[in-house]
């Protein structure tokens, strides 16, 4: 399989280099060829976004919609050949993989749904005679640039919206998902969306990054990614005005109380934790536990992570693959021999037969650190975490709290009373009682505060907001 654009409702081969795409899970397996594009064809792109959004912002909500409606119908018939596809170009277990396009068939439907809700809103005006009230319209042309961890569910969260509000969409994947990419646009070919709609440029972020955030039929920017990329493209956006929503790194932390359900905890936090790598920005990095329980609780979760087996992807019983590419694999394992340089390992996992020829890394748990280093403030984006003590609830939300980042956080107890505190405390976007970290259902807001998130919405009907602006009109009929 090769990758191709899909510009202005053709398909095209960017004349850019090339990258062989090698299965993580057994790096002998060519999986395709990526081409990278040039800045001729982001001009083209957003030539051709510019021409079909007139037209497509014409019609009405509900008819946006059932493109959307045809293309959920049509991924859903393909779950199981998308599944496979992404799986074995970065290595996400096949069964998280299959949930993950079950995901964006959900997606595809919520948002084909909000096309016949209200969009507006009536407001009483001071003067008699007049009617006064809001609208949503168009923003005009989107850049969509997506990561390679989910390389499903985050496009299909920004392109649903982006489009069910009339804009037209000029889609930017990582270099790592861009076949999966590929096959995605190829379902929204096959739902007979208008030329230009959707327009997808494969390409290397810092080759043609730069080009399409100056671009000038542009109007928004939505991001997900490093926050070091992210604040970069917010910079560069606030220099044109440009509307902008990043989301970008995480530093999670999972509390444990000492009235704690143990194995409930256990349970989360190792899905939290390891499911996809770890390789999620809302993945539990940093376990904080109240001393009455700490002896328990790390027992228990030492036991835990020494069962599980690292797997190929495609392994039916995979619960955790490898990570997704050589330079993914270079910067966890920088890591992981820092913590075995300076940590007391408290457990590492397995690995299974077959593991010897991909970018495997074992489950870790690191203990005896200080909450400055590295391993406990820097985003490792991998199967490890580090585990600190805390003397009571109030210390566990110092703890939690002291990062720079704000996304995700959980608190594990029994006490209602301290539950509500830490759902006001904990300095995060997504806060959650006895459950991981990892997670948000579709229909709810995903986003954090900090430096993981320009503090704009992605999910849920909060979308609606940032991929439309609001106009206010009023009329006098007296």
């Amino acid at each position: 399989m090769a990758s191709r654009n899909w510009i202005g409702g053709e398909w095209q081969d960017p004349s850019g280099d090339e990258m062989v795409v090698c299965n993580p899970s057994a790096l002998q397996e060519e999986v395709g060829v990526v081409r990278f594009s040039t800045k001729d064809d982001i001009a083209q792109a957003g030539e051709a976004a510019r021409r079909a959004q007139a037209g497509w912002g014409t019609l009405t909500p509900a008819a946006r919609g059932a493109y959307l409606f045809r293309a959920a119908g049509l991924l859903e018939a393909s779950l199981a050949e998308v599944a496979e596809l992404a799986s074995r170009e970065m290595g996400k277990p096949i069964t998280e993989m299959r949930g993950e396009v079950m995901r964006g068939v959900h997606l595809l439907r919520y948002y084909a749904a909000e096309g016949v809700r209200s969009i507006g809103a009536v407001i009483p005006s001071n003067e008699s005679g007049v009617l006064q009230y809001t609208k949503r319209v168009p923003l005009g042309v989107t850049a969509v640039i997506t990561p390679w961890n989910f390389p499903v569910a985050i496009p299909l969260w920004k392109i649903a919206p982006a489009l069910l509000c009339g804009n037209t969409v000029i889609w930017k994947p990582a270099e790592h998902a861009s076949l999966t990419a590929v096959r995605i646009a190829e379902l929204f070919a096959s739902a007979q969306f208008p030329a230009g709609v959707l327009n997808l440029v494969i390409g290397q972020g810092h080759a043609i990054g730069d080009v399409l955030l100056a671009h000038k039929e542009l109007d928004a920017v939505s991001f997900t990614g490093s926050t070091s990329t992210g604040l970069g493209i917010a910079e560069r956006c606030a220099r044109r005005n440009l509307k902008y929503q990043t989301e970008m790194g995480g530093k999670n932390a999972a509390i444990v109380l000492k009235d704690a359900d143990v194995a409930q905890a256990v349970a989360a936090i190792i899905s939290g934790a390891f499911r996809s790598a770890g390789q999620k920005c809302t993945a539990t990095s940093r376990v904080i536990v109240e001393r009455p329980v700490y002896e328990t609780f790390t027992e228990a979760l030492r036991q835990a992570v020494n069962s599980i087996q690292v797997a190929p992807a495609l392994a039916p019983e995979a619960y955790l693959g490898p990570v997704a590419s050589a330079g993914q694999y270079e910067k966890v394992m920088s890591y992981v021999a820092m913590a075995r340089r300076e940590a007391d390992i408290l457990a590492e996992g397995g690995a299974a037969a077959g593991t010897e020829h991909g970018y495997y890394v074992r489950p870790l748990v690191a203990a005896g650190l200080d909450s400055s280093h590295p391993l406990i403030r820097e985003e490792i984006f991998g199967p490890v975490i580090g585990v600190l003590p805390a003397d009571d609830f109030e210390d566990a939300i110092r703890l939690c709290n002291e990062t720079v980042y704000g996304l995700s956080a959980s608190l594990f107890t029994r006490d209602l009373r301290l539950a509500h505190r830490f759902l006001d405390e904990a300095e995060a976007g997504m806060v959650r009682v006895n459950q991981e970290t990892a997670g948000v259902e579709y229909q709810a807001p995903f986003g954090g505060l900090k430096q993981s998130s320009s503090h704009t919405r992605e999910q849920g009907q909060a979308a609606l907001d940032f991929y439309s602006a609001l106009k206010t009109c009023a009329i006098n009929f007296g």
